[in-house]
């Protein structure tokens, strides 16, 4: 059984209410759950908030919500945390969140994601935006060597995590977690590529902006998206 989770504080601290901010005149939790629909990868889409008001907007598109603790919405918890509440309350063999903050993310990538994980043996599929430039940590060179100049796309590509969508398997996790360990990062974990554009999350003004001059690039949006 697939269920997807989309995660929603009412709370935010820089950019006010982001899920209920609108991208060309639709709410980014309203894209989400769409966008989950239009998969038809879940068998179950639920809304995970702290806040009622979502379980307004969730139950008008006609899917699930999950109220979790109050404690569990505020700045100081963490994801683990409410995916791990989450998890406790349903049965499922794997969750996949999908974060309305990442709103070019499409339909399609989605589907593709969740078959991805389906035909593997991971307990956690994250997905990445390929950066296949010269990157550095620290002052140190991660994908090239000050020795020489190697032409970029020889270069092999830094794997930057982009959180747009996330798979667990939930028995993976909650093992983890009955012992005191990193649920996130728990079992093997594979790697899923997203193209730039669905890596773009949305934390500031400048993000919403950004993702609106986006959208008008993008092909690979359903028509009830747009």
């Amino acid at each position: 059984m697939n269920l997807a989770m989309i995660p929603a504080r009412m709370g935010s601290q820089r950019l006010k209410q982001k899920n209920l901010r609108e991208l060309n005149g639709i709410p980014l939790i309203t894209r989400a759950i769409r966008k989950c629909k239009e998969a038809g990868a879940f068998d179950e889409i639920w809304v995970n908030s702290e806040h009622p008001s979502f379980g307004e907007i969730a139950r008008s598109e006609g899917v699930l919500f999950h109220q979790r603790p109050e404690h569990l919405g505020n700045n100081q918890a963490t994801s683990e945390q409410f995916v791990a509440e989450f998890l406790m309350a349903h049965e499922c063999e794997f969750l996949f969140q999908v974060h309305s903050i990442a709103p070019l993310l499409t339909a399609n990538q989605v589907s593709d994601f969740v078959r991805a994980m389906q035909n593997s043996d991971f307990d956690v599929l994250l997905s990445f935006e390929p950066i296949q430039i010269e990157c550095a940590c620290d002052g140190k060179p991660l994908n090239f060597t000050f020795s020489e100049k190697t032409n970029s796309q020889e270069l092999r590509p830094i794997q930057r995590i982009t959180w747009s969508i996330t798979g667990w398997r939930r028995s993976s996790y909650l093992a983890a977690i009955s012992i005191g360990k990193c649920a996130t990062y728990s079992g093997k974990v594979g790697f899923h590529p997203v193209d730039y554009m669905a890596a773009h999350v949305i934390k500031t003004e400048e993000d919403l902006a950004l993702a609106e001059a986006m959208l008008g690039c993008q092909h690979d949006v359903p028509l009830n998206l747009l």
